[in-house]
């Protein structure tokens, strides 16, 4: 029966807000706006660079080089910035993120039009963008605590995971489209534009006062980088989630070759493009529903359970691809890693989140983050080696890589 106007949802009436109180809680809905926009100004920024480089100089190892330097120094120096999250605040870590990423990505928008578009100036963008990353990456999922009940958290995470989930759909098609109809220079003024906006979301929180701790005030920012990596290796919890999830990150990396190639092989009459973009807007979306259900559900307490089981789920998954790698077990692969994906993702975060000192948690946020996500790399190198040999052995060993995560996931998160 539908719920009357302005009654108490059952979830009120138990003392835990729903999405719409989480969203009303001051401050969280801009939050999430500025979050989404960024996102997706990130997820195009990548392929939008990769497909401008191809544009202008033809060359797949400037290519790879781009890409490469649009991510890597930012892991590099991930320790540092979550020791600038905590001594700087949040809010204001993320406005830097977003201001330089605004206005290097406009530069580079610029610079094809006014003729100093050079190989060297695509490097030197891409490296400096890649540098504070991580500020607004860890950044936004140290606020989240600061703004919501405890009670409240596993929700707003499933909301900020599914916001990510849909920038994860929307961003590649994007950018694609957008560089094939108006060129390069327009995606990345359309990406620049979007950070702006993400931005101007943001300003308001400036002026937010939030509690950041007292932990590392009079110490200098590289011995508090150094700290927060102490700290990491020393959790048992944040060490059993970055060696269950950058296992599984792996698995991920692997798909994201074996996709194109397969469908290649299968519809090689030049549609296999345009079906890689659906099976992955499917698997995004797969992953939005994924968060927004895991949300519905208390999640807290129950992260060890819906770590090891959702993996054990895929690493079943993947299995008949094992047997005969074509489109239908493809798609299952897909769609069952979009929707163990979300309640996944959540419940990494919240358990991560929970187990923090709150004065800690930029930098232990910044570093497990950057450690969690190298297996999407490891993945992408080992699936282009293994998919050149046999779709059916990257199938396979995606599949014993999952395996091994979900055991990691639910034995070394288990409580003392």
């Amino acid at each position: 029966m539908k719920q009357p106007a302005g009654r108490e949802t059952e979830d009120s009436r138990a003392g835990r807000p729903g999405y719409r109180q989480v969203l009303r809680t001051r401050n969280v809905a801009r939050l999430i706006t500025s979050a989404f926009f960024s996102r997706l100004a990130a997820e195009m920024v990548t392929l939008s660079l990769v497909l401008y480089s191809f544009q202008r100089f033809g060359s797949a190892s400037l290519a790879g080089a781009v890409a490469f330097l649009a991510f890597a120094p930012g892991f590099v120096v991930s320790p540092v910035a979550g020791a600038f999250l905590d001594r700087f605040g949040s809010v204001v870590a993320v406005a830097v993120d977003l201001t330089l990423s605004t206005v290097l990505i406009g530069v580079l928008a610029l610079a094809s039009p006014l003729g100093f578009l050079s190989p060297s100036l695509l490097l030197a963008v891409a490296f400096l963008y890649s540098l504070t990353s991580p500020l607004g990456m860890a950044g936004v999922r140290t606020l989240l605590p600061r703004l919501v009940p405890p009670d409240a958290l596993d929700r707003a995470n499933a909301l900020d995971t599914s916001a990510f989930s849909m920038a994860e759909v929307l961003g590649p098609l994007a950018a694609g489209a957008l560089v094939g109809l108006a060129g390069g220079s327009a995606a990345l003024a359309v990406v620049s534009a979007l950070y702006l906006v993400s931005v101007l979301v943001l300003v308001p929180l400036l002026r937010t006062r939030f509690e950041y701790g007292p932990a590392g005030a009079s110490s200098s920012i590289v011995r508090e980088a150094l700290r927060g990596i102490g700290y990491v290796v020393r959790q048992r919890v944040l060490r059993g989630l970055a060696l269950s999830y950058s296992l599984y990150m792996v698995s991920w990396g692997i798909f994201v070759v074996l996709t194109p190639a397969l469908l290649a092989r299968e519809f090689p009459g030049g549609n296999s493009e345009a079906l890689t973009g659906m099976i992955w807007a499917a698997m995004g979306t797969a992953g939005m529903v994924g968060a927004l259900v895991a949300g519905r559900v208390r999640v807290s307490g129950r992260e060890r359970l819906i770590i090891g089981v959702g993996m054990a789920v895929l690493a079943v998954a993947f299995t008949p691809g094992i047997a005969g790698a074509g489109t239908v077990a493809l798609c299952v692969a897909l769609l069952a890693l979009g929707a163990s994906g979300g309640p996944i993702d959540v419940s990494v975060l919240t358990l991560r989140q929970r187990g923090t000192d709150p004065s800690r948690l930029g930098r232990v946020l910044a570093v497990s983050t950057s450690v969690n996500m190298s297996g999407l790399p490891i993945g992408t190198a080992v699936g282009g080696f293994l998919v050149s040999r046999s779709m059916e052995l990257a199938f396979t060993v995606a599949s014993v890589t999952m395996l091994l995560a979900a055991a990691f996931g639910y034995f070394l998160l288990a409580r003392d």
